[in-house]
């Protein structure tokens, strides 16, 4: 099914909103000059961070997986309430629905774009970095490469659902 992508943009803008808070955070967390932030836009790409290169590897690493994380663990935990209804499959209220769909469009971009891929890739290939540290952030270069081309067959949006949908039985495991 095709929808246009400035659908889904609009759909999911708090997502993207997110990620780049992610981005920002990551830079601030690890003292990397914030130069320039856009956290939403219509044109492409949708929002992004420019900071100053950082000073190793594992911080573009870090700075570029960023979202990963901080968009995971904040889609679950918004959605919560709502996956938990959801779960029971009860009728949720309003707060529910929008608590999912919140969850779902936060974590649905958690996956890093390929512009993270490039910073990366211009990380791993400047003269300060040598060769283990290459050849332990090229898998994470091919990784975000094939997450950023999953979207074209919906792996994003089956990422946000299943964080979303999975993170309640998690919780109730772990509480058990």
């Amino acid at each position: 099914m095709f929808i246009p992508g400035i659908i889904i943009t609009i759909a999911t803008f708090p997502g993207i909103l997110i990620h780049e808070l992610a981005h920002m955070l990551v830079c601030r967390l690890l003292r990397v000059r914030v130069m320039k932030v856009c956290y939403f836009r219509f044109s492409n790409p949708h929002g992004y961070v420019i900071h100053e290169r950082p000073s190793s590897v594992l911080a573009d690493v870090a700075i570029g997986f960023g979202p990963l994380l901080i968009n995971t663990l904040a889609g679950a935990v918004i959605a919560l309430p709502g996956a938990m209804t959801a779960r029971r499959l009860e009728i949720g209220t309003r707060l529910d629905y929008i608590l999912l769909w919140l969850g779902i469009s936060i974590a649905m971009h958690s996956f890093p774009s390929t512009g993270d891929a490039k910073s990366i890739w211009q990380g791993i290939w400047r003269s300060k970095s040598g060769f283990l540290a290459r050849l332990i952030a090229l898998p994470f270069v091919i990784v975000i490469y094939i997450g950023a081309m999953g979207s074209i067959i919906w792996l994003d949006l089956i990422y946000g659902v299943s964080v979303v949908m999975l993170f309640p039985d998690l919780i109730a495991r772990l509480l058990r």
